[in-house]
């Protein structure tokens, strides 16, 4: 029997936050409806995708939780639903978000707010220098000796990039910095979409001790969006493989910024220890490599979380605040250079390893985070084969439950999307269908949808086996596009960039957003920043 749902007041909430103890604070609303208000130390983990993002996100069953809403009744079944799967230490605050509020506390707008607000408070202390979109435009057009380097995803760089720029993701730059850059005398220009990857990417390099003048580029790509300079769609250039003094560089900069911020190395003897308190104290084991190198070979049961993307995303991937961390990669420079930040971000037990001195079984692939509940899912389930056999004769409803943002890029021709929260509703939206097929990305979560709804529904439920991946794998065709939608794509909040309507607009009012955050922390008491001085 699970634990019953406890209900907490603001003023305890804000007083289990600065007791010192570890807490997931969680929100069960849509990313849209979670952006547009929510507390500061808050992860959004969406009512309908609980079972597939609760392992990963808060891997300690007994860790303190508390849920929240803005008051709609998503966070009472998202607390009964944990308790369900196994979590014995799960409240409710009661009046979500309006109680917050009206207890006199702040609410913020925007997604990853901590990491976008931390890079604020790093360029405001440690007075990362920066330049112009203007500027760089110059120095292109002139000729001048500079390398422009893009710390976002390849997928980010690939959509919109800057003429000359190189995709370096984050942690890369430092571990590659020797083979890109051979001469001192280069300068350096580190970009993003906006302003946090910039920041972090220049800091990092000026604190490993390059001796190239380096800088950020003001407000990113945005920037050069609203001078009017050309933007390019597909760029595609990447880094060369590390060569051997590239990798000796970039390990003694490691060295030298993990003796600044205590950087515990360890070997496997004390991970066994850590992995046998894990029911005391939560752990967190990201592998920060690039997802080519995790895909190649990893792990099996660590998660892809590459250095770049966990700072700015930490809210996606450490939910549980005072956790312990360990950070793996191939010799310590993308690891080390990541754990620094997170230190001065507030997550005090940080601790780098090798990832060939990592216990476990190697696999290749990408990550399959562990779906609770899947064992007691008794769902029906289909072929991709015979799906698409069956889509010849008609009569089958495919309802894809991905992310919107996924689904509009690639979906199997002929689905719908909705979101599991809403499931329900969106069912009675599309046309009458004998049987009904459920998929999302590796199939799990349209296992656990299906067997909750079949019962409840006239017609055949199915699930996909394998999902949408097992599609992919089979070289079945897919389709783009959102032109059947059965349910509010509200699960994503999208960046100015791939908005509708007045995206400068957007962009304004995004980068006037951001930059001000770093005058919202010297008043907030819940952020943990411990940014070092120059």
């Amino acid at each position: 029997m699970s634990s019953p749902v406890k209900r907490i007041s603001a003023d305890e909430l804000k007083a289990q936050l600065r007791d010192g103890g570890e807490i997931a604070l969680l929100d069960a609303r849509e990313e849209l409806a979670f952006g547009e208000r929510h507390i500061l130390m808050a992860s959004c983990l969406p009512l309908g995708r609980i079972e597939v993002l609760a392992d990963d996100m808060v891997p300690r069953r007994s860790a303190r939780v508390v849920w929240c809403d803005d008051g709609d009744g998503l966070a009472q079944r998202a607390a009964e639903r944990m308790t369900q799967l196994g979590y014995s230490d799960v409240s409710l605050l009661d009046g979500g978000v309006k109680d917050w509020e009206a207890s006199g506390y702040r609410v913020y707008s925007g997604v990853h707010v901590p990491s976008k607000a931390f890079a604020e408070v790093v360029e405001h202390d440690q007075h990362t220098p920066w330049i112009t979109a203007a500027d760089l435009k110059s120095m292109i057009d002139a000729g001048e000796d500079i390398a422009v380097f893009d710390s976002r995803s390849f997928e980010e760089y690939h959509t919109n990039s800057i003429p000359t720029a190189v995709s370096v993701p984050g942690a890369e730059l430092v571990y590659r910095f020797h083979d890109l850059v051979p001469s001192p005398s280069t300068t350096v220009i580190v970009n993003c979409g906006g302003r946090t990857r910039s920041i972090i990417g220049a800091q990092s390099l000026i604190t490993a001790g390059v001796p190239n003048k380096v800088v950020s580029l003001k407000d990113g790509t945005m920037a050069w969006h609203l001078a009017g300079f050309e933007v390019v769609q597909g760029a595609q250039r990447r880094p060369p493989d590390v060569s051997r003094e590239a990798a000796e560089s970039g390990r003694r900069a490691a060295e030298r910024v993990a003796a600044r911020f205590g950087i515990q190395r360890i070997d496997a003897a004390t991970l066994a220890r850590w992995r046998a308190e894990a029911e005391e104290r939560s752990l967190y084991i990201l592998d920060v490599r690039t997802p080519e190198e995790y895909a190649a070979g990893h792990v099996a049961g660590i998660r892809s979380a590459p250095g770049g993307q966990l700072v700015q995303e930490t809210d996606n991937y450490l939910a549980t605040w005072g956790a312990r961390i360990v950070l793996v990669d191939s010799d310590g420079v993308r690891a080390t250079m990541t754990a620094s930040w997170l230190k001065q971000m507030g997550w005090s037990d940080v601790a780098v390893m090798a990832i060939d001195e990592l216990p476990g079984t190697r696999t290749t692939g990408p990550h399959r985070p562990r779906a609770l509940g899947l064992d007691n899912a008794d769902a029906k389930t289909i072929a991709a084969a015979v799906l698409r056999e069956k889509l010849t004769s008609g009569n089958v409803g495919i309802i894809d439950l991905d992310y919107s943002k996924p689904y509009r890029k690639a979906h199997i021709p002929g689905a719908w999307f909705a979101t599991r929260t809403r499931l329900p509703a969106a069912l009675a939206k599309l046309p009458k269908a004998q049987t009904i097929v459920l998929t999302s990305p590796d199939g799990d979560l349209a296992r656990i949808a299906a067997a909750e709804i079949s019962a409840s529904v006239d017609a055949t439920v199915l699930a996909l086996e394998g999902g949408t991946r097992a599609w992919v794998e089979a070289g079945y065709p897919l389709e783009s596009g959102d032109d059947r939608l059965a349910d509010t794509p509200d699960d994503v909040w999208l960046p100015a960039r791939e908005r509708t309507g007045d995206r400068e607009s957007a962009m304004r009012a995004y980068l006037a957003w951001e930059i001000d955050l770093v005058n919202q922390m010297r008043t907030d008491d819940d952020q943990r920043f411990q940014v070092a001085k120059g």
